[in-house]
């Protein structure tokens, strides 16, 4: 029925974008999820979002979730719907198949005169849960004007035309992939390429055998490419055929943005965005693009940085960005408090600490909650010290945080990822001495790491974001 919502635990298929338009068409509110949430996570999203139905793929890790929480009785106001081709769809109350008719063709038949009304644009449309970087995820309800309005101030900027085939391994549980991805190719008509998950070799077989002129990653992804040119020298060459690649969702790194070019004569194209505010901030397609910065307002946004009391911050001073923007979410559902305080005299309060320089280029220092460091009376911002560690050589990867300190409050504490090496690795205490003196040569004495913890691999969501909140009880 319009305005029931339906949630979509499955990986990125044809059938998910059907599902989607479908939803559209027919006023449901449409409801992704990381198929690769435990039971934990996608019960709380059912439950939160009230969902009358779940889409699956039979057979899948979705499936078996699903099969867990139906025997604790967790889904006892929701039905189950196989999202295949060829899976039946069962009738009201019915625990099997009782129909002949697939889901997908439902959809697409279902005739508009079922529905009350058509479904208007300040209708809800898409209900996505944040990814839970800094605790339980909320579910930000946005509507079918803020996603057209958004996302197609955005790639008309970015230029995207109907000679361009988009590749597109972003997964379609999320703003980035499902909005700017499938919506944004939608709107102008370009072929996609969709991919299940991101395989950097199969990217770069793209641009060298299928026509792929666009590329849409987060950080992650352009360090595999960069592992893919160096194995196969001729990888450069293949993406170098390309128009245009972007990043975001996370910061990248100013070494990658570097190597990226030199290997393949392109500049990644970095932006800022929000699942609250949609896409608001964007280097320029023609002109300037600064490594580590994301660029200046979209139009139809607005942005200013401001300090705890709401003023705005001098240039080049570090604030809280604060947004206004064509793409602004409705509410978080079913929180009225939550909503109310993330605004302030109109504008949205981001959590995002940043700074802006003279002529309008805003560069994202971190998480207001995760990443800084109140140390002693001091703030350090994680970021700056992750730049400085990352290039040691031994050093693959690194997570910096504040570990409790009952003295100066908070202490400098760091998750390193080793570069495998020959012979033994130095213990804990010998590394975290040999980090200690590689970053006091750029540094100051209170910004240095004093405590460590080695890992196989940081803890990261869907789209590339460490999450620090679980690298504390460490």
């Amino acid at each position: 029925m319009q305005g029931d919502r339906v949630a979509v635990l499955a990986e990125s298929s044809p059938s998910v974008v059907v599902a989607l338009l479908g939803h559209h068409r027919l006023g449901v509110v449409h409801v992704p999820v990381n198929p690769r949430y435990r039971a934990a996570e996608v019960r709380h999203i059912l439950r939160d979002s009230g969902a009358a139905a779940v889409l699956y793929q039979p057979g899948s890790e979705g499936a078996d979730i699903l099969d867990a929480l139906e025997s604790e009785g967790a889904l006892a106001a929701v039905r189950r719907i196989a999202l295949d081709a060829d899976a039946p769809v069962p009738a009201a109350g019915s625990a099997s198949g009782a129909s002949s008719t697939s889901y997908v063709r439902l959809l697409a038949s279902s005739p508009l005169e079922d529905s009350s009304r058509a479904p208007l644009d300040e209708d809800t449309a898409v209900l996505v849960y944040t990814s839970g970087t800094t605790g339980t995820s909320k579910g930000v309800a946005l509507s079918t004007r803020a996603i057209v309005e958004n996302v197609e101030s955005l790639t008309h900027l970015w230029r995207f035309g109907s000679r361009d085939v988009l590749a597109l391994a972003l997964p379609l549980f999320h703003v980035h992939g499902l909005f700017l991805g499938i919506l944004g190719a939608l709107l102008h008509g370009m072929k996609t390429l969709l991919f299940e998950r991101f395989d950097a070799v199969r990217i770069v077989e793209a641009f060298a055998s299928e026509g792929a002129s666009v590329f849409m990653g987060v950080p992650t992804m352009y360090v595999k490419l960069l592992e893919a040119m160096a194995a196969r020298p001729e990888a450069a060459a293949a993406l170098g055929r390309g128009r245009l690649f972007t990043s975001g969702s996370a910061p990248l790194p100013a070494d990658d943005f570097h190597a990226f070019e030199a290997a393949t004569g392109h500049r990644i194209l970095e932006r800022y965005g929000m699942t609250e505010t949609l896409f608001t901030l964007s280097n320029p397609y023609d002109g300037e693009r600064r490594p580590g910065t994301v660029g200046q307002p979209v139009p139809g946004c607005a942005v200013r940085v401001v300090d705890d009391a709401g003023q705005d911050a001098p240039n080049g001073e570090l604030g809280e960005l604060v947004v206004q923007s064509n793409g602004l979410m409705t509410r978080y559902w079913g929180r009225p408090d939550d909503t109310a305080a993330s605004f302030r005299d109109g504008w949205f309060m981001t959590g995002d600490m940043a700074h802006q320089s003279p002529d309008g280029h805003v560069t994202i220092a971190g998480r207001k909650a995760v990443d800084f460091i109140k140390s002693g009376g001091f703030k350090i911002s994680t970021r700056e010290v992750e730049d400085v560690l990352r290039r040691h050589s031994r050093v693959a990867d690194v997570a910096v945080f504040g570990a409790p300190d009952r003295v100066f409050g908070e202490r400098v504490a760091v998750a390193v990822v080793m570069r495998p090496a020959v012979g033994p690795r130095p213990d804990d205490a010998t590394l975290l001495a040999e980090l200690y003196a590689f970053a006091a040569r750029s540094l100051t004495e209170y910004k240095l790491p004093r405590e460590i913890v080695v890992l196989d691999e940081l803890p990261r969501n869907a789209l590339g974001k460490v999450q620090k909140h679980l690298l504390r009880p460490r």
